[in-house]
């Protein structure tokens, strides 16, 4: 049996704003194909840890790899790297001024190069996937918050990258909202996507993530599979972070 496909690789990552280091000494690998929930309490370095990966944030010593390979610094580079990895924000950053269908296609169009018809449907099937067809022409600011974040996904999709990474993306909702966005990221996972998701719905976590891994103070306390997070964590913050969780 082959080993399983690195998508991403930290290999001693730090990184400090000013005198606060939110990572210290990261080594982590997730494999393709992996769905891996990240938690912990607010400030652990989970939203820092993320924005590493696509350069949002610059790291101060260690090595980022993705699909085997250190993206190099100029901007085709990173550029080039950024359609590989898909990132969906807590706000869903839609331009106001075009509508759903317009919002999916202009990536495709500018960087993939794809005709405006072939762009509009690869983004009309999409927005049918994520429930939202009847919505195409619809501006941002006629949707409601969970609407908006699944045209994000899709406009993220339509990148076809294969590894998505999720900021908290359910965190800007109101809670009716939460359910409409967790349906759409459980189909993702279903279809062998490789996902990281930084998020505070256990729940999800516990059905959907193949690895929980849990941050506090900048480090990984712990890297397991869901069952045996949820019910016999070997760590006292990560139990008083349930515990939280699940009274909240």
């Amino acid at each position: 049996m082959s080993n399983p496909t690195k998508a991403i690789e930290f290999q001693g990552v730090s990184k400090s704003f000013g005198d606060n280091p939110v990572l210290k000494n990261i080594s982590i690998d997730f494999l393709q194909g992996d769905v891996v929930v990240i938690c912990g309490p607010s400030g652990s370095g989970k939203s820092t840890l993320l924005r590493t990966i696509t350069r949002l944030e610059t790291i101060d010593a260690g090595r980022i790899l993705i699909e085997g390979r250190e993206p190099g610094h100029a901007a085709k580079d990173v550029n080039a790297m950024r359609q590989r990895v898909g990132f969906v924000f807590q706000q869903f950053n839609l331009f106001p001024h075009l509508t759903a269908i317009d919002n999916i296609c202009l990536a495709p169009r500018r960087l993939l190069k794809l005709s405006e018809a072939e762009a509009r449907d690869r983004a009309m099937a999409l927005l049918t996937r994520v429930g939202l067809a009847s919505k195409a022409n619809a501006l941002p600011g006629q949707l409601s918050g969970g609407q908006q974040q699944r045209v994000a996904i899709a406009r993220t999709l339509a990148m076809q990258p294969p590894i998505i990474l999720f900021d908290e993306p359910t965190s800007a909702l109101d809670p009716e909202m939460v359910g409409e966005v967790l349906a759409v990221m459980r189909q993702l996972a279903g279809e062998g996507m490789t996902m990281l998701c930084v998020t505070h719905e256990m729940g999800f976590a516990r059905e959907v993530a193949d690895r929980i891994v849990f941050m506090s103070d900048g480090e990984i306390i712990e890297d397991a599979a869901p069952e045996p997070f949820f019910t016999a964590t070997q760590s006292a913050r990560a139990r008083a972070f349930l515990s939280e969780v699940r009274h909240a």
